[in-house]
């Protein structure tokens, strides 16, 4: 019996024993269940793995090592960097402060701007949370936990030298070079003989006949030239009848009928008037039997071969534009096709309801695709081949007074800076000052950083006046 007792005895003290060691090993979060506990090492040093996490990054933690179902290890989290997952090293810190950590103050545990230099309690009965001195720094930097990186997706990326090239859109129509246009009007009081088959829309060439006309002044002045050509043969001059040749230039009649009456020395009954450049006719106001009197258009024949793209281009983009530069066009008839040409003149005036201004674009129309008002879109490749100092425009944060990016200054803290910025295209803003080529910037997640930095600047003034 007696036996049997101090067996039991010893038996109870083995198990407190080893109850007391489990207790001055751990401690579990308040309020957190089995898959929410957080454990914080205090008989390790300092530097030893308090838990152990898996190698991917995910919400599964350990106490002792373990493995992963492929076979990794799961990754030893030392106290220094104290990973939780749900981001509570300041609270346990405050449940088993350490004695070479001084206490700054007392943050409010709601996030409100509200602390105390002693310890206290909110309305809800929840311990204000400690700030011990280093968290809160001097140096205008945020410290943001490595839990907190983790979840809110935080990533940095270097600034860089790189090229920025970006495409200015605009929209135009086609009209034609005002220099390919020919008007066929008579000179000269005239009566319409016969007109050739020639229609609006017809394409006509150099030389083509339209219209036999028969004029009394053109009449007179050839009769008159072939009398002078008579004359001259007479006389040896070859001056002479250069008055009447001209007479002839004056009223208009065609190369071609001048010389068959140089060559004849015959008077023609009727003038026939031919086209006086490829192209397509783009008015027909000639009528068989009608009179003409001196002035009146009979035909208009443009050359559309080459035509011009009228752009309008927003007064934004004026100061990256320049004669000569390569422009890409497309007709919204053909979708699929590019027409290339290059800017031939920046006109010199901007609409003031718009805003716009007119650029015209040569464009070459060997196939006759493109029509006169026919609408098209235009992309005007600007920037160039030089390497500039960039970031991601996501990285800027624009307050519209001041710019400013959040440089990676490593160990969880981010350094607000104000930079000066330039051109943006492609993803990529140009940096002027305040970076270097290879700070760290960070490209997502920085409006987080951002407010919280707002927020600690709201609770270190608060903060210093309680300590006053």
């Amino acid at each position: 019996m007696k036996r049997s007792v101090l067996i039991a005895i010893a038996a109870a003290a083995i198990g407190a024993a080893a109850l007391a060691g489990i207790v001055s090993r751990s401690w579990i979060w308040p309020g957190g269940d089995s898959k929410h506990a957080h454990v914080v090492a205090q008989a390790e040093p300092s530097g030893a793995a308090i838990y152990y996490q898996d190698p991917d990054g995910k919400p599964f933690y350990s106490q002792t090592p373990k493995k992963t179902p492929d076979g990794r290890d799961y990754r030893a989290v030392p106290r220094e960097a104290d990973i939780s997952f749900d981001d509570p090293p300041q609270e346990s810190a405050a449940a088993a402060p350490s004695a070479e950590r001084k206490i700054k103050y007392y943050r409010n545990p709601m996030g409100l701007p509200d602390v105390s230099p002693t310890p206290k309690k909110d309305s809800m009965g929840m311990d204000y949370i400690p700030v011990y001195e280093g968290e809160d720094s001097d140096d205008g930097s945020v410290k943001v936990s490595p839990g907190k990186i983790q979840r809110t997706g935080v990533k940095s990326e270097p600034a860089a030298l790189r090229p920025i090239r970006t495409v200015v859109r605009a929209p135009g129509a086609i009209q034609l070079d005002e220099r390919r246009v020919s008007v066929i009007a008579m000179r000269a009081e005239t009566y319409l003989q016969s007109v050739a088959d020639v229609t609006t829309g017809t394409f006509v060439k150099k030389g083509q006949p339209l219209m036999e006309v028969y004029s009394p002044a053109v009449s007179s002045a050839a009769a008159e030239y072939v009398t002078t050509l008579t004359s001259r043969t007479t006389a040896g001059e070859p001056s002479y009848g250069r008055g009447s040749r001209q007479r002839l230039m004056n009223l208009d009649v065609p190369d071609a009928v001048i010389t068959a009456i140089e060559r004849t020395r015959v008077v023609p009954v009727t003038v026939e008037w031919s086209a006086p450049r490829d192209g397509i006719v783009l008015e027909r106001n000639a009528i068989q039997g009608m009179r003409a009197q001196p002035g009146d258009v009979l035909f208009r024949v443009a050359d559309t071969s080459l035509v011009w793209a009228m752009i309008d281009v927003a007064e934004r983009d004026l100061g990256s534009l320049a004669v000569g530069q390569p422009v890409t066009v497309r007709a919204r008839s053909f979708p699929t096709r590019d027409f290339s040409g290059k800017i031939a003149v920046v006109y010199p005036q901007v609409n003031r309801e718009t805003r716009t201004a007119r650029v015209r674009v040569e464009l070459a129309n060997p196939d006759l695709a493109l029509l006169p008002d026919m609408y098209v879109d235009a992309e005007i490749e600007i920037g160039g081949s030089e390497s500039v100092l960039t970031v991601p425009d996501s990285s800027v944060l624009d307050t519209g007074s001041r710019q400013m990016v959040l440089v990676d200054k490593g160990k969880g803290r981010f350094e607000p800076r104000d930079v000066k910025i330039g051109r943006r295209g492609g993803g990529l803003i140009e940096i002027r000052s305040g970076l270097q080529d290879g700070d760290p910037v960070v490209v997502s997640a920085n409006f987080l950083i951002d407010a919280e930095s707002n927020l600690k600047a709201a609770l270190k003034g608060f903060a210093e006046g309680a300590q006053q």
